[in-house]
């Protein structure tokens, strides 16, 4: 894994998180859409490439869009298993093993805890207004992904967790960008990559060898 050496202090950022943005076809993405104009309609966190421990604040039963809080992700189930249309973008931040461990050790007091927490409906309006309403317990999607970054240290862009928008995300200069296209595309994309990295590290050992037996 490569390692990202920051400018301040000469920080070594050589762990990874990833930042989800996403929309669906439901009809609470849609209309999240229509108001905000904006490309994508949620934000989860991800701490492995393969996204198998995502995050967020979205809807625990597939079918009652009223009933959210904080949730494990699954790309295979719930919604995003229903529509399989789901369109996204994943990016890579790099952070400190100091900063990765605070992240996981936040997410663990939300997994403890997910029964206090519910969903910030009243934040989602005023973020159309541009008014913060933040709540203690309430969050909602990408709120939740600003604050547990933030929390962690990572340095945020300007502006405030209750007003932090899936497009926010989506521009962030801090993001390396490894996947655009359909969710349900996205791991065999990551498999055909690590199969090719594979590949070209069997085929230098190979040229290494012919080259060392001349």
């Amino acid at each position: 894994m490569s390692k990202k050496v920051s400018s301040q202090s000469n920080i070594v950022k050589d762990k990874e998180v990833y930042i989800v943005v996403s929309k669906t076809s439901t009809i609470p993405s849609q209309v999240i859409k229509m108001w905000t104009r904006e490309q994508y309609a949620h934000t989860s966190l991800a701490l492995d490439i393969e996204l198998n421990n995502m995050y967020s604040f979205a809807r625990k039963k597939l079918w009652n869009p009223f009933y959210c809080g904080f949730i494990q992700e699954d790309i295979t189930k719930g919604v995003f298993g229903r529509d399989v249309g789901t369109t996204c973008r994943v990016g890579r931040l790099r952070v400190t093993s100091a900063q990765y461990k605070r992240i996981e050790e936040i997410i663990e007091r939300f997994r403890q805890n997910k029964d206090s927490y519910g969903y910030n409906y009243l934040g989602v309006l005023g973020v159309t207004v541009n008014k913060p309403v933040e709540r203690e317990h309430y969050y909602f999607c990408s709120q939740f992904v600003y604050y547990v970054l933030q929390k962690a240290g990572v340095k945020m862009f300007d502006k405030q967790p209750g007003l932090a928008r899936p497009e926010d995300f989506r521009v962030w200069d801090e993001l390396e960008i490894v996947y655009e296209g359909k969710l349900v595309d996205y791991r065999d994309y990551i498999h055909s990559l690590k199969d090719k990295e594979s590949e070209d590290v069997e085929l230098e050992m190979g040229v290494n060898e012919a080259a060392i037996t001349v």
